[in-house]
C-alpha cells in the first residue's frame, strides 16, 4: 500500500428509502495510490454509497472524512471540487464537441473568452501522461469505448482528481481493452490516486485490486488486504445471508413440456439460450447485472423479438413478434418496472386489471361495461389480498407492494399458461414478498408455468424448481434443485 493515511473515509453511512434499509452503518476507507475493490451481490448496497460518495444521495447518518477533516457532499458538482469522479458502464460523453471540450467540458467557466489552443495542449499534455494517443481536435463520435472511457480518466485528471470512482467499467469492454483499462489505472495508481473499483467479475478484482471491501444486504462485511482473499472466501462473504428467512416452496407436480427454447439469440442482448419449462414448474433466472436475463423476456412475450433461435409451445414452432401475439399464445409478463411501465397510475385499479383484456369488457357499442370491470376487480382484489378501500381507486395511490398485486392480476387475468416474472418482490416489504411468493407457488400447483427472473438470489433458490445462470448474454448452465446452492449460483454468475 503506497500511503498509511487514508484519502478518504466514510464512516457509519446509512441511508433509508421508505421501509427499505439500503445502507447500515457502513464504513470504507480508501488510501492514496491504492485500487481498492467493492463487492456485494446485487441489493448489497455498492451503488447508494457510491452516490452518496458522489453527491447524488444524502446519508441519513455518518460522515465523509476528507484528508482526516469531515466534508459535506451534498452534489456531484461539489464532489468534483474535492477531487472525488466517477466513471461508469458508459461513459458520458458529448459526441458533437472535441475530445479537449470533453475533458474540460466540467470546468466552470473563467471569463468570457476560450482560449482553444491552450486547452487542445493541457487535453494532448493529460492524454500524454496516459499514454493515450488522440486527435483532441477530432469530435467524440467515432471513440470506441474504451477510448471515450479513457477521456472520461482524463477529465477526472483535469478536475484534480485523488479518488477515481470505476463502476463495473470493463462490462462493455474487449479483452484487449479490458487491459488497455488497467493499464490506465496502474498509472493513476502510481500518481497516488485511490481507485474505488466495483465489478462482478471475480478474476478482474483479484488481478488489479490492493484491498477488497465486502458489503452484504447494506452491511459492511470485510475489508482485507487482495493476499488474505479467495475467490471462495469472498463469495461466502457476499452470500453469507440464511434461507430460512424466506419463503421456501415446496415442488409442485411437474406435468408436459410447454415450452422449448432451442439456441434463441437477439443480436448486441443475448445469443444461444436453450430450456424446457413444463406445466407447474417454476425456472429461475440467475445472473448479475448485466447477464441480459430480463432480454431473453422480453423475447419471449415479443418486446424485442428474437432474431434467431427457435420456441416451441407445446410441441408447435411459433415466432413471437408482438405482446398481442405472445397473449394469444398464452404468455404473459410481468415487467419489473411497475410504475412506469406496468400500471397507468392515474387509473382506477379495475382500469388497470382489465386494460389487457379490454375488448371482453366492451359492448358492442364500445361502451365499457364498468359493473363487469369491478366484479373482476373484485375478484383479485379478494384473491391476491390488495388493501385498498375501494377498487375504484386510482393506482398510484397504492403502496408498492399493493401495486404490484394490481400488475399480477392485470396479467392472471388473461389467463396465460406461462408468465414471466421479472423482479416481482422489488421495492417491496417483507409481508408483500411473502404474499407474492405464496401465490407464485399457488399458481405453480394450479399447473402453470413460471419463469422467474429476480436478482434476489435466495429468493430464486427458494422458489425455484431448477435455475438457469446467465452471464453477459450467455446461458453458464442450468442447475436442479438439490444441486443450487448460493455459492454455486455465484460463482457460474462471476464466470
Amino acid at each position: 500500500m503506497a500511503a498509511t493515511t487514508p484519502v478518504l473515509e466514510m464512516r457509519q453511512i446509512s441511508k433509508r428509502f421508505d421501509s427499505t434499509k439500503a445502507l447500515d452503518d457502513v464504513a470504507l476507507t480508501l488510501y492514496p495510490g491504492e485500487i481498492h475493490a467493492l463487492l456485494g451481490e446485487n441489493g448489497a448496497g455498492k451503488s447508494t454509497l457510491i452516490k452518496i460518495l458522489t453527491g447524488i444521495y444524502t446519508p441519513d447518518r455518518g460522515e465523509i472524512l476528507l484528508d482526516g477533516q469531515p466534508i459535506s457532499v451534498g452534489s456531484p458538482i461539489q464532489a468534483q471540487g474535492y477531487g472525488i469522479a466517477a466513471i461508469h458502464q458508459e461513459p458520458m460523453i458529448f459526441p458533437d464537441l472535441t475530445v479537449a471540450e470533453n475533458i474540460f467540458i466540467s470546468h466552470r467557466r473563467q471569463g468570457w473568452f476560450v482560449n482553444w489552443g491552450r486547452m487542445a495542449r493541457e487535453a494532448e499534455a493529460i492524454l500524454n501522461m496516459l499514454d493515450v494517443h488522440l486527435d483532441v481536435r477530432s469530435p467524440a463520435r467515432g471513440l470506441t469505448l474504451a477510448q471515450q472511457q479513457a477521456v472520461e480518466i482524463a477529465k477526472a485528471i483535469s478536475l484534480k482528481v485523488r479518488v477515481l470512482i470505476m463502476d463495473e467499467p470493463t462490462a462493455s469492454l474487449s479483452a484487449h481493452e479490458v487491459d488497455q483499462l488497467f493499464k490506465l489505472a496502474h498509472r493513476l495508481r502510481t500518481q497516488g490516486v485511490a481507485i474505488l473499483f466495483i465489478s462482478h467479475r471475480m478474476d478482474e478484482v483479484f488481478a488489479i485490486a490492493d484491498r477488497i471491501t465486502i458489503l452484504r444486504d447494506g452491511q459492511f462485511v470485510s475489508s482485507k488486504p487482495r493476499a488474505e482473499v479467495t475467490p471462495e472466501s469472498a463469495i461466502r462473504d457476499m452470500v453469507g445471508r440464511q434461507l430460512g428467512d424466506f419463503f421456501a416452496r415446496r415442488q409442485s407436480q411437474i406435468g408436459e413440456k410447454l415450452l422449448a427454447v432451442r439456441d434463441l439469440g437477439k443480436e448486441g442482448a443475448f445469443a444461444a439460450v436453450t430450456f424446457d419449462m413444463h406445466a407447474g414448474e417454476v425456472l429461475g433466472f440467475a445472473g448479475l447485472v448485466g447477464a441480459r436475463r430480463t432480454d431473453v423476456g422480453l423475447a419471449l412475450f415479443g418486446i424485442e423479438p428474437a432474431d434467431s433461435g427457435e420456441i416451441l409451445l407445446e410441441g408447435k414452432p411459433v415466432k413471437i413478434h408482438s405482446p398481442e401475439q405472445a397473449m394469444r399464445l398464452g404468455i404473459a409478463y410481468v415487467t419489473e418496472d411497475r410504475r412506469h411501465l406496468g400500471l397507468t397510475l392515474p387509473m382506477s385499479i379495475a382500469t388497470n386489471i382489465t386494460l389487457p383484456t379490454l375488448p371482453q369488457y366492451t359492448s358492442r357499442l364500445g361502451l365499457v361495461k364498468g359493473q363487469a370491470e369491478i366484479a373482476t376487480a373484485e375478484h383479485f382484489r379478494q384473491r391476491l389480498s390488495i388493501r385498498t378501500p375501494s377498487v375504484g381507486l386510482a393506482a398510484g395511490k397504492l403502496s408498492g407492494g399493493n401495486q404490484q398485486k394490481v400488475v399480477l392480476s392485470k396479467w392472471l387475468n388473461t389467463r396465460p399458461k406461462l408468465l414471466i416474472l421479472d423482479e416481482p418482490t422489488r421495492g417491496i416489504d417483507v409481508g408483500a414478498k411473502a404474499e407474492v411468493h405464496h401465490m407464485i407457488a399457488e399458481l405453480a400447483d394450479a399447473g402453470m408455468a413460471i419463469l422467474l427472473i429476480s436478482s434476489d438470489l435466495p429468493e430464486v433458490l427458494a422458489m425455484s424448481d431448477r435455475v438457469l445462470v446467465m452471464r453477459e448474454g450467455r446461458q453458464q448452465g442450468i442447475f436442479e434443485r438439490a444441486e443450487a446452492t448460493q455459492e454455486r449460483i455465484l460463482t457460474a454468475a462471476m464466470g
